[in-house]
C-alpha cells in the first residue's frame, strides 16, 4: 500500500490523495508485515525522472517487483489493493514463490465480461479458475460488485463464519491482511517525531525515524517474548540509548556550561572527575575571601568547609600530593 506523510510545501512530486487523513503529502510505497507491522521495504514516488541511471518505471508491476526484493522465493503471501493488482503481476510473482491476494478493477483487459457485469444475485459469488489463479465476483448489496484475484486459493470455499453474508474465503483472507501499512501509519501518528518544515527531505527523514522506532520495537519483542513494556517507555529508552554515546563525547567539551555537564553526567551515570573540577557545585555563591565590592560569583567551593571561592583564591594540587597531605 502507499503512505502519505503530510507536506504542503514546494515539491515537484507532492501528491493529493483525498482518502488519506493529510490529503497532501509525499507518497511512499511500502511493504509491511500484516501481523507484526514490520516495514520491510519502502520507495518514494518521485514522478517521471530524466533519462539516466536513476530512471525507473512507476507502473504498478515494476514498483511491486522492486518492493518485493526482500521476500523473493520466501513462500509468503502478498496482499495488495486494486492499483497494483493485475493478472500479469500474479503470474510473475507466482514464479518467484510469492502468492497474491488483491482486489481488481473492472476495466482490466484480462477480466471476463461475466465478472465485470455480473448477473448473479445479492450475497452470492461467482468463481473463475485458471492456471495458478482464482477469480471471484461477490455482490454484497445491490449495484455493488467486489472483484478479487488470488493465487493462494484454488477452490470456491465459502467462509461459514460470515453467516448470512456468505463471503468467500478469498475475501475474508484479504480483509484480515490488508491493513499492514495502514496500521504502520496509525502507529506512526500516535507517537510522531515529525515537526513543521518547509523542506521535503526532512519529511522523509521524520517518516524513516517513525518507522525505525516501530521496527525496532517489533524486533525487541520478537526476541523478548516475556517483555512487558509500553511503547511510550520503549521509545524513551531507545532515544536515551541512541544519544548516550554522543553525550559521553560532549561532556568532554571545554566550553560547555557546567550545568549542562552535570546534567549529562547524571543521565549517563558518569562519575565526577577528581581534581579542581570535582569542587564545582550546581549552585553559585559569592567568594568568601573577596570584598563585597568585587561581588565575585563563583561555582567553586572548598571540598572541606564548602565555602565558595573564586579562582584567585584556589590553589591547585595534584592527586599524589593530595594523598601525601592526607596521610
Amino acid at each position: 500500500d502507499e503512505m502519505l506523510p503530510a507536506f504542503r510545501g514546494r515539491c515537484g512530486f507532492r501528491q493529493y490523495i483525498p482518502s488519506k487523513p493529510s490529503k497532501y503529502g509525499i507518497k511512499i510505497f511500502a511493504l509491511a508485515d500484516a501481523k507484526m507491522y514490520y516495514t520491510a521495504n519502502m520507495e518514494i514516488y518521485v514522478g517521471q525522472q530524466p533519462t539516466g541511471p536513476f530512471q525507473v518505471s512507476n507502473s504498478p508491476l515494476p514498483v511491486v517487483e522492486r518492493l518485493c526484493q526482500p521476500i523473493i522465493n520466501s513462500g509468503r503471501n502478498l496482499t495488495i489493493d486494486n492499483w497494483f493488482t493485475s493478472i500479469e503481476l500474479v503470474d510473475q510473482l507466482y514464479k518467484k514463490k510469492i502468492t497474491v491476494v488483491g482486489t481488481l478493477r473492472k476495466n482490466k483487459r484480462q477480466l471476463p465480461i461475466e465478472f465485470s457485469n455480473p448477473t448473479h444475485p445479492v450475497k452470492s459469488s461467482m468463481f473463475g479458475f485458471r492456471q495458478n489463479c482464482t477469480l471471484v465476483s461477490y455482490i454484497p448489496k445491490k449495484k455493488k460488485n467486489v472483484l478479487l484475484v488470488s493465487s493462494l486459493h484454488h477452490d470456491d470455499t465459502i467462509d461459514q463464519d460470515t453467516g448470512d453474508s456468505y463471503k468467500p474465503e478469498i475475501i475474508t483472507s484479504y480483509n484480515a491482511t490488508k491493513g499492514g501499512v495502514d496500521m504502520v501509519d496509525q502507529l506512526s501518528s500516535n507517537y510522531n517525531c515529525a515537526r513543521s518544515t518547509k523542506r521535503w527531505p526532512m519529511v522523509i527523514f521524520y517518516s524513516i525515524l517513525n518507522i525505525a522506532g516501530i521496527n525496532s520495537m517489533v524486533v525487541y519483542f520478537a526476541n523478548n517474548s516475556n517483555a512487558n513494556l509500553k511503547r511510550r517507555d520503549f521509545l524513551r529508552h531507545l532515544a536515551n540509548e541512541l544519544i548516550h554515546p554522543y553525550l559521553k563525547v560532549r561532556v568532554t567539551t571545554r566550553n560547555l556550561p557546567v550545568s549542562i555537564k552535570m546534567r549529562i553526567r547524571e543521565m549517563c551515570a558518569i562519575e565526577l572527575p577528581t581534581g579542581s573540577n570535582a569542587n564545582r557545585n550546581e549552585t553559585k555563591g559569592r567568594c568568601s575571601f573577596c570584598s563585597s565590592k568585587k561581588n565575585r560569583i563563583t561555582r567553586f567551593s572548598c571540598i572541606v568547609c564548602k565555602k565558595f571561592m573564586c579562582l584567585e583564591h584556589i590553589y591547585g594540587i595534584c592527586q599524589h600530593c593530595k594523598d601525601d597531605v592526607s596521610n
